[in-house]
């Protein structure tokens, strides 16, 4: 039953007055509305990757080319990832080698063979290199400039045939010519599969690249494979994804441009003010009267006979002082000069109040956004050391370290595995290392054969001591091992067993005491002695 409403007073619902209901969810904005005021387009990473693309390398590139500062850090980048070289360990799969008739003495003896024929081919720019120029080394470090500036490395694996070898006087036929990314069109046509240069096929394999040729003047585009008709690797295309979807690299430094380009603007704008606080750090002051003080000066003189003496007498030295002040002089050139000044005046000179308080602050965190984005320390990128403490280089070498490994494994190793494994191929095939079974055992198995790890430069550590007393205490303990130990300074635990066994032997051969000698076990405590006296007795 409904009640009538006579004689209630009316007025606005509760509902109206109420205060707004709290709510919970994603994108809560503030009273200010500060994420509404930031738009954002949400877009597949491949298409935003090739919108950007070529405005990304080429900032990228113009950066790094003028600024000492992103220069070194690429030359950081280089020197952390590989050093001076990545270090091959060959480790063909034991189960396959055995099946193929090797015991693990003769297994030993082709990765020997495998790593010196390695390290002579690929320290012959003449021999590895097309254009006859570069090392694989070099190769690895162009590389990683250009996964700075371009977000991937491109290039082409070759073989030239006897009679070209024989017209530059070579041996080996497996060539490797890097190809700058810039040449890898930007084509998109998704009727044919093809987008931003690459030919995929229906599940999305690529199996051809169409790259920008120059011949003679002319300019022409060439479809690469990706593959031989035997399944080897012809064009080489390392990047580090984003997204599952993603055909090309973008440059690591896409992210900080806004940081760099705003602290070069500081740094012009501090510079410039600096400048100009220097250029006018100097003030006169002078009591001398300003030109109020002269007219009334002039009315004095024309009020009387004693206003006409005091005005003749203050206007007579202030003329003086004038006169004075004219034959002296303040220059500031390169032979500055400050004469004799009037009576009473002050000369002062200014420091310059810029770079203030908050300059350095602001610059630092510019720096760090800059360094977290190529992969390098706030050190390293900065060179500035002076609030570092035992503590805190621990900590940035600890939380940099993954990052480089990753980059090793991710950007240089493959470079390194792709060539050797194309090295390693003609090598066998021509018969230079023998292989049970022939070419074809090899071929059949290449993938188990070529596993290799690539070692580079050693973790970076802020006291070598206190590092070298926990390797100790994790080989004493058995946490570890020397594979692992001398993986982590960069070595070849192969190569360091070699080379420790030939001068064992040779210390001993010289009737010398070896270092590499078995180290006598150390004595028994009293308590023990004497236990086990007892029970002999």
């Amino acid at each position: 039953m409904r009640v009538p409403n006579v004689g209630r007073k009316t007025g606005p619902s509760s509902a109206e007055n109420a205060p707004p209901r709290a709510r919970a969810g994603y994108l809560r904005d503030t009273r200010s509305g500060v994420i509404q005021s930031r738009p954002a387009v949400l877009r597949e990473s491949r298409d935003e990757i090739r919108r950007a693309w070529r405005r990304s390398a080429a900032l990228a590139m113009d950066i790094m080319q003028n600024s000492g500062r992103l220069r070194g850090a690429a030359d950081q980048v280089i020197a952390d990832t590989v050093g001076t070289e990545l270090n091959l360990n060959l480790q063909p799969n034991a189960n396959v080698m055995a099946r193929l008739g090797y015991d693990e003495k003769e297994t030993a003896e082709f990765v020997k063979l495998a790593k010196e024929s390695w390290k002579r081919w690929a320290w012959n720019p003449r021999e590895c290199d097309l254009r006859g120029k570069f090392t694989v080394p070099q190769m690895v470090d162009i590389g990683l400039r250009w996964n700075m500036g371009f977000g991937e490395v491109t290039g082409t694996i070759v073989y030239l045939s006897r009679f070209e070898r024989q017209k530059y006087g070579i041996e080996t036929g497996t060539k490797v010519c890097l190809v700058p990314p810039l040449r890898l069109v930007q084509d998109t046509n998704s009727l044919e599969n093809l987008f931003q240069g690459v030919y995929h096929d229906e599940n999305g394999r690529p199996h051809s690249y169409l790259f920008e040729e120059s011949l003679n003047g002319f300019k022409s585009k060439r479809q690469w494979p990706a593959m031989d008709a035997a399944g080897r690797p012809v064009v080489m295309h390392i990047f580090d994804p984003v997204d599952a979807t993603d055909v090309r690299g973008i440059s690591v430094l896409a992210s900080a441009f806004r940081k760099h380009i705003q602290h070069e603007m500081l740094d012009d704008a501090t510079l410039q003010t600096a400048i100009l606080q220097t250029l006018f750090a100097a003030t006169l002051t002078s009591p001398a009267p300003s030109a109020e003080a002269f007219e009334a000066i002039e009315a004095m003189s024309s009020s009387g006979d004693d206003g006409k003496n005091i005005g003749e007498e203050l206007l007579g030295l202030l003329g003086a002082q004038l006169d004075a002040a004219q034959e002296s002089g303040i220059h500031f050139s390169g032979d500055p000069q400050v004469s004799h000044l009037a009576p009473g005046e002050e000369f002062k000179l200014h420091g310059a109040q810029t770079p203030g308080a908050q300059y350095q602050p602001f610059s630092d965190a510019l720096s760090r956004d800059m360094a977290r984005a190529i992969g390098i320390t706030y050190g390293g990128l900065t060179m500035n050391h002076s609030a570092a403490t035992y503590s805190s280089v621990r900590m940035e070498n600890s939380s940099i370290w993954p990052v480089v490994l990753r980059r090793r494994e991710r950007i240089a190793a493959p470079q390194e595995q792709m060539i050797f494994e194309a090295h390693l191929d003609e090598e066998i095939g021509e018969g230079r290392i023998p292989f049970k079974g022939g070419y074809e055992a090899y071929f059949a198995n290449r993938s188990a054969i070529c596993w290799s790890q690539w070692h580079g430069p050693s973790r970076p550590t802020a006291d070598d001591l206190k590092s070298a007393k926990a390797s100790t205490e994790r080989l004493q303990n058995g946490t570890s091992a020397i594979e692992i130990e001398s993986a982590d300074l960069g070595i070849d635990p192969e190569e360091l067993f070699e080379m420790r066994l030939k001068l064992h032997r040779r210390y001993v051969d010289a009737g010398m005491a070896s270092p590499y000698a078995p180290k006598a076990s150390a004595p028994k405590d009293d308590g023990q002695t004497q236990e086990g006296d007892s029970k002999d007795a």
